[in-house]
């Protein structure tokens, strides 16, 4: 049984990724792909935890090798998710969850058109700047700049299937488990893992 590739995108500062943290913390079914990345690692990450940290050269060739299921440059640094490692853990029967931008997500669509989204939105631009700006890790410049490309992010939200606002933690959390959960109660994913059940009920 395959498990359910999801896609979950945010602007910077929306939160994501400490809600993913939370959610694959409580469910040992569901786990986020680490994606590669050349931009430097940031104060408590951890190689092979947050990223895989790699130098543009060695991204580059992966690029040639095909080793990407998506990959782009964001912020004057390239982001990419490794296909293989993907695809064998959704063949393990595990959710895979994909923490990229709406250029991956395009990109992922293309190549497994069964994947589901979901769009992470700050409750307004007020709280967006604050939580830029609590990083402590980047200029003012950087932070402004950041504002401009956030909007042009959350532009693409129609594109998704699903949209969540992360103004109250827990309930922005309840909200990403409830998707989870229905996806695992779809006809198509019960049907394959209730196979033996249901024949011995129609039998």
């Amino acid at each position: 049984m395959n498990g359910t590739l999801i896609i979950v995108s945010a602007p910077s500062g929306g939160g994501k990724t400490s809600l993913l943290k939370a959610l694959v913390a409580s469910d040992d079914r569901i786990g986020v792909s680490v994606s590669h990345t050349t931009r430097p690692i940031r104060p408590g990450e951890v190689d092979g935890e947050d990223y895989h940290f790699i130098d543009e050269e060695g991204f580059v060739r992966m690029i040639g090798e095909g080793a990407f299921l998506e990959h782009a440059r964001v912020f004057d640094n390239y982001y990419g998710t490794a296909e293989a490692a993907v695809r064998e853990r959704l063949a393990q029967g595990l959710d895979v969850v994909l923490e990229i931008d709406w250029q991956g997500a395009r990109q992922v669509r293309r190549r497994i058109p069964e994947a589901v989204s979901i769009f992470i939105l700050p409750p307004d631009p007020r709280v967006l700047q604050e939580r830029l700006s609590a990083r402590g890790q980047d200029s003012e410049e950087v932070i402004a700049r950041r504002m401009r490309d956030a909007k042009n992010e959350m532009s693409h939200y129609a594109e998704y299937d699903y949209l969540v606002v992360n103004d109250d933690f827990d309930q922005a959390l309840a909200s990403l488990r409830s998707i989870v959960t229905a996806l695992r109660l779809r006809q198509s994913v019960q049907a394959d893992r209730l196979r033996d059940q249901l024949a011995a009920l129609l039998a």
